[in-house]
């Protein structure tokens, strides 16, 4: 038989502590491991499972021309002063939806920041969405920048409503947002 001291005990059991927090200490770092892979996993792949979603909302969504944004313009050229129709050979999709640009300059501009040039609203008259919270046609000719987001709106039969918009654009532009909201 062993025979066991005081001081051999308290060896004993400062060994099986040091022990036990070494274990607790693997199992903590064996948990934060896991946690983390499941924050990859579900940050890659959440992405992937929402996409088709938005896709088909933006398609349903926007105003589309046979499929095409802005009825053909290079959203980029109303950011350089003037709306200029844009070309098939520069065509790009994004998120299902399809825009023309008139250079591979404009189209590598869009395609690095594309929330940086899609028109609001899906492209439809701002001041309908904002007044009546409706899907309005434009005239992709009739528009205004405000705040670096670009904003359109009807102009035909003597109805120019960018005229109306601006008499009470803080206001419009607000419910025209919440009004969005329900299409997205």
């Amino acid at each position: 038989m062993m025979d066991m001291t005081i001081s051999d005990f308290f060896l004993f059991r400062q060994l099986g502590d040091k022990l036990l927090k070494q274990q607790q200490v693997a199992l903590c770092q064996n948990l934060f491991i896991m946690r983390l892979l499941l924050v990859i996993v579900a940050a890659l792949t959440i992405p992937f499972f929402t996409s088709a979603q938005t896709t088909a909302q933006r398609q349903k969504n926007y105003n589309l021309s046979k499929g095409l944004a802005l009825e053909g313009y290079d959203p980029v050229s109303y950011f350089n002063g003037k709306p200029k129709e844009g070309s098939k050979q520069y065509a790009y999709s994004w998120n299902g939806v399809t825009y023309h640009f008139v250079n591979g300059q404009n189209m590598n501009a869009f395609k690095q920041h594309p929330a940086n040039y899609e028109p609001q609203y899906g492209g439809w008259c701002a001041y309908a969405m904002g007044k009546k919270g409706q899907k309005v046609e434009v005239d992709p000719e009739t528009y205004k920048i405000i705040g670096g987001k670009l904003y359109l709106f009807y102009n035909k039969f003597f109805n120019n409503t960018l005229d109306s918009w601006n008499k009470d654009e803080p206001a419009l532009k607000v419910r025209a947002d919440q009004n969005w909201m329900k299409y997205k």
